[in-house]
């Protein structure tokens, strides 16, 4: 529920009331006698989505932006008027029953955009956060990083300024955009060399053994539609006027480990791990971008004027399309992840069905655990060997078990691998 408050200014108090009576909607008129051109003011409780329907038909009627216009957040209406307006505007299918009025919507995302000083200092704490919770491998600390990262606000800002055709909102986005995510690589990058030159963590230490750091060099499709359901959901939660705290931190997963990441990468000097972990911050930082843009328009927001509607579907489709032919070439890097973790797996059940099979027709040997050690290679890894641990009795040892399994295994995925095969004593009570 909303209470706008709109000065009337003089020779429209006549053309406003007949506006408002047109609509249906209860009202409280008081004088104004502060001796500006205006004759009154008036107090209007409507309910949320009513907001900018009314606003459009007090336009028409003759109310101009020299008016003050103030929505206010109202706790609580009692009045079985308003019930009765709350119903008719429930029922109308050309009203969206969440929809905040275009004009709130507009200072919501200009509000969330931060001044520049605090803006990259919160992302750059985050950043320094996250990068030592990656070479720590503390997913908590990694998660507590995300919670105070400010990213929500410059993407969601963008969108709104495109479909509102407001060029200098959409350029305001973009830029805290762009700078947060450069400050993020970059304050990881110095930390990561610190950390490094100061013996912060163990000397000679593989970072791309670090299961944290592991997770952000492989992204797939999977990932792509993380960042598109953030971006979504950000938009959803702003447009319906609720908090988007929460939805904050599902756009920061999707960028803040990424170019943390990278910064990693480049402070160990390891160009696999900036491509790898720069492939997925940018996919998910676009994909973020599409969603909002997507499902803006798609809700219904367009510019107050109606004839700056065609220039912003102009510009929405030119963003979008830009976006996605980025995606797209992003994606072909991305589809080979995809393929590679598809392979592996097959190849992993293959070698799980084989094992499991020699062992079926061996009474006496029980299958206890199969573990696969793969090749380096970020991209089109391969088994190298098959380390089987095999529970038998005491003094019933299974000979040649290690060939059988090692020839099931090569024939079935035509894949040369090494084949371990450990026996654990099993006693049966």
């Amino acid at each position: 529920m909303r209470l706008v408050q709109i000065t009337i200014p003089t020779g429209k108090r006549e053309a406003v009331l007949k506006a408002l009576d047109s609509e249906g909607v209860d009202y409280v008129i008081s004088d104004e006698t502060s001796g500006k051109e205006y004759t009154g003011i008036a107090y209007i409780p409507l309910p949320t989505n009513a907001v900018e329907p009314i606003l459009e038909q007090l336009r028409e009627a003759g109310l101009d932006g020299e008016a003050y216009t103030v929505v206010l957040d109202a706790k609580t209406v009692v009045s079985r008027d308003f019930e009765k307006l709350e119903e008719r505007y429930e029922t109308d299918d050309d009203v969206d029953d969440e929809r905040i009025a275009r004009e709130e919507l507009a200072t919501k995302a200009d509000e969330m955009a931060p001044s520049l000083p605090n803006y990259a200092a919160m992302t750059l704490i985050s950043a320094l956060i996250a990068t030592a919770g990656l070479l720590l491998d503390s997913p908590a600390v990694v998660v507590g990083s995300m919670v105070i990262a400010p990213l929500v606000g410059p993407s969601m800002t963008a969108a709104v300024g495109t479909v509102l055709d407001d060029r200098e909102m959409f350029l305001r986005g973009m830029k805290l955009q762009m700078v947060g995510l450069l400050l993020a690589v970059g304050g990881a990058a110095v930390f990561g060399w610190a950390a490094k030159t100061l013996h912060l963590i163990p000397p000679f230490t593989d970072v791309t053994s670090i299961p944290e750091i592991r997770e952000r060099l492989s992204p797939d499709f999977l990932s792509l539609m993380v960042a598109l359901g953030a971006g979504a959901a950000g938009v959803i939660s702003l447009s319906s006027g609720v908090s988007t705290a929460l939805v904050g931190v599902m756009i920061a997963v999707a960028l803040v480990p990424p170019a943390a990441t990278v910064g990693i990468g480049i402070a160990w000097g390891l160009p696999a791990i900036v491509v790898a972990a720069g492939v997925l911050a940018l996919v998910n930082w676009l994909s973020i971008n599409v969603a909002a843009l997507a499902v803006l328009w798609k809700q219904g927001y367009r510019p107050r004027q109606w004839f700056r509607t065609d220039d912003a579907r102009e510009a929405t489709a030119k963003r979008i399309g830009v976006f996605l032919a980025a995606i797209a070439v992003l994606s072909v890097f991305m589809g080979g992840i995809t393929y590679d973790s598809y392979q592996g797996a097959t190849v992993q059940h293959q070698i799980q069905e084989e094992t499991l099979e020699v062992l079926e027709a061996e009474q006496d040997a029980t299958l206890i655990d199969i573990e696969i050690e793969r090749s380096e290679e970020f991209l089109l890894q391969k088994p190298k060997s098959v380390i089987v641990t095999v529970g038998v009795p005491a003094g019933k040892p299974v000979d040649g078990l290690a060939e059988r399994i090692d020839e099931r295994i090569e024939s079935a995925t035509g894949v040369t691998v090494e084949t371990q095969v450990r026996y654990v004593i099993t006693e049966t009570a």
